[in-house]
């Protein structure tokens, strides 16, 4: 269902609600994300917090199961020394590691340039660094080298003002 304005915030919820129920997280994702774009927007309620953190984790973590899988088996692959085997399957992780990159910038940047920044309460705030702690440590589980040690700091840095909002706002 595309962008529709003649829907309420509360029937992109029940909506959101209906596609996480059914299994699918990238809709529901969207649909919170349709809520977050309105000009109207100011904050998530608490549900409506929930139910984002859960379309994304769920859309996510079926890419990051696979990921793991595939890198399994890529390792066993070359362990057998089933080299061409293993280039098809390294072929295939660059495709799944693109689609996380994908999500994960798309949930970062919800977050920087919407909802830290409109956040109106400090469980609001911690809620949404301690996302953007967990959405930078899952590009560490893949990236290498410096992209690798850059996605820890950025973890390290969001866990810590999250724990700084809760400890002195919260």
């Amino acid at each position: 269902m595309e962008f529709d304005e003649s829907l309420t915030r509360a029937q992109y919820v029940y909506l959101a609600k209906l596609a996480g129920g059914s299994g699918r997280y990238d809709e529901m994702a969207r649909y919170m994300e349709k809520i977050i774009r309105t000009p109207s927007f100011k904050d998530f309620t608490a549900e409506e917090r929930c139910l984002f953190s859960f379309a994304y984790k769920n859309f996510l973590g079926t890419r990051r199961s696979a990921w793991q899988v595939v890198f399994s088996m890529e390792n066993e692959e070359e362990g057998r020394r089933k080299e061409a085997n293993a280039a098809l399957i390294k072929a295939y992780r660059a495709g799944i590691e693109a689609e996380l990159c994908s999500i994960c910038g798309a949930v970062l940047g919800l977050l920087d340039s919407h909802l830290i920044p409109s956040a109106g309460s400090a469980e609001s705030k911690v809620l949404y660094l301690r996302m953007k702690g967990d959405y930078h440590r899952y590009l560490a589980e893949f990236k290498v080298g410096e992209e690798r040690k850059q996605a820890a700091r950025d973890t390290a840095a969001a866990y810590y003002a999250a724990q700084v909002v809760s400890v002195f706002w919260g």
